[in-house]
């Protein structure tokens, strides 16, 4: 039985959606204590009851990981309840695409910047000061391919995705030997329900895997991965 995380404390933002799910899965079957945020009540029940035996490691708040003071307020609960914060994976985010720049509208913009990359310096800002104290703690922000391999047609997502690379590379060298670990994963298309339906005629079998995606994160969060900090790591697949 894999107790890399026995004792931790992993909090999963997003840790319902096509991606966190197979995080707060691997975390948990792990022997972590994972607290989740949502937006949808049902996916968090979904989420519980998959989990099974479990479950009872499981824990979940309704939060808006844009708003800071939302965030603060649940990362005030988490500390309150469970005593630290080891492990934070933020699988929020969005995707809008398919058009040019010039005909891209500001609110696209905007929630791109505010779900992809506000999302997580708010939560850094809230997870950060406590980590220190700890003198230990892993932090993984989800980016995407796109932050380095800028297509056309996609401008906010890729700015936004290249914004959370560039927040998370400057973090790792402000925390730089005092216990934290900060990295990034560059997935391609994930294998989700919601990019099936989006792209019909897609090979599927060519997409990363939210479960192997997860067993990277994992990884990156145990001490096998303890050299690796500030890094960006692709997880491709075949496309």
């Amino acid at each position: 039985m894999d107790q890399r995380f026995l004792g931790k404390v992993a909090v999963i933002a997003g840790g319902t959606g096509g991606l966190g799910r197979a995080v707060s899965r691997a975390f948990l079957a792990a022997g972590a204590r994972v607290i989740a945020t949502y937006r949808n009540q049902n996916e968090f029940d979904t989420l519980k009851a998959d989990a099974g035996a479990a479950g009872s490691s499981l824990a979940g708040w309704k939060v808006d990981v844009t708003d800071e003071n939302d965030v603060r307020q649940f990362t005030d609960k988490v500390i309150a309840e469970y005593g630290r914060i080891d492990i934070l994976v933020n699988a929020v985010g969005a995707f809008a695409g398919g058009t040019n720049l010039w005909d891209t509208q500001p609110k696209t913009f905007d929630q791109m910047l505010a779900l992809n990359l506000r999302s997580g310096y708010v939560q850094a800002r809230a997870v950060v000061p406590t980590m220190l104290e700890q003198k230990s703690g892993v932090i993984i922000s989800i980016a995407s391919k796109a932050a380095v391999d800028h297509g056309a047609g996609a401008s906010a997502y890729v700015a936004s995705k290249a914004g959370v690379v560039a927040l998370m590379d400057s973090l790792a060298a402000e925390v730089k030997g005092r216990g934290l670990r900060v990295n990034s994963i560059l997935p391609s298309i994930i294998d989700t329900e919601a990019n099936r339906k989006a792209m019909p005629s897609a090979d599927f079998a060519t997409w990363p895997k939210p479960d192997d995606i997860a067993r990277v994160i994992l990884f990156l969060c145990s001490d096998e991965g303890k050299l690796i900090h500030g890094a960006s790591i692709p997880v491709y697949g075949e496309t």
